[in-house]
């Protein structure tokens, strides 16, 4: 039978070199990175399709051009690195690692010089087993420790998510309890002039 076979199939690659588990369980974080992986090198313009309650004081979204690429691809099976430019801010890169477990996604935040921001590096792992579609990452414990550091008591409880509809549109989402639902969809079907590197 065709489906047992597969199983037996997927299950038998669970230990290879890399040390990683690939098997029945964690399959949709390999297809969901492997989604992203195709467009490697590519740049895609995006915009807000979801932000509520719309912000109070100043957003540094609005107004500005929207552009994620993807662009660390050296090791595309084990992390893949995508900065998302807002305007001319270059900033933010989000890092996208395979895991024993699923996926683990972090965001790198820096300044025009390279060095880090001093919130930086936060993010969570993957709420098993998510699908090849939509994978969700509240936020771990270090970065629930270090918004309290800096007095962002609301962040954390942050879920990030990502979603992808292969070659036609790439979601980022924010939530938390509360109402708050920040979504930004790229599109894919149509590749933009790459940014400059990120910062």
């Amino acid at each position: 039978m065709i489906v047992p076979a597969l199983v037996l199939a997927l299950a038998g690659c669970n230990r290879p070199a890399d040390g990683v588990a690939h098997d029945v369980a964690t399959a949709p974080a390999d297809a969901f990175l492997a989604a992203i992986a195709a467009h490697c090198g590519k740049a895609y313009e995006g915009r807000i399709i979801e932000d509520t309650p719309a912000p109070t004081g100043k957003d540094p979204f609005a107004g500005q051009r929207l552009v994620m690429h993807v662009r660390g691809c050296e090791d595309p099976a084990h992390q893949l690195k995508i900065p998302f430019h807002v305007g001319d801010d270059h900033s933010r890169t989000w890092v996208l690692t395979r895991t024993p477990h699923g996926l683990k996604l972090k965001h790198d935040h820096r300044h025009a010089d390279g060095s880090p921001d001093a919130i930086t590096l936060y993010g969570g792992d993957s709420t098993p087993p998510g699908t090849a579609q939509r994978q969700q990452f509240p936020a771990d414990a270090d970065s629930v420790a270090m918004f309290r550091r800096a007095d962002m008591l609301a962040s954390t409880h942050n879920t990030w998510a990502m979603e992808i509809e292969p070659d036609e549109r790439f979601v980022y989402e924010l939530t938390r309890p509360g109402g708050r639902r920040f979504r930004v969809a790229f599109d894919l079907a149509h590749p933009v002039a790459l940014p400059p590197p990120p910062w």
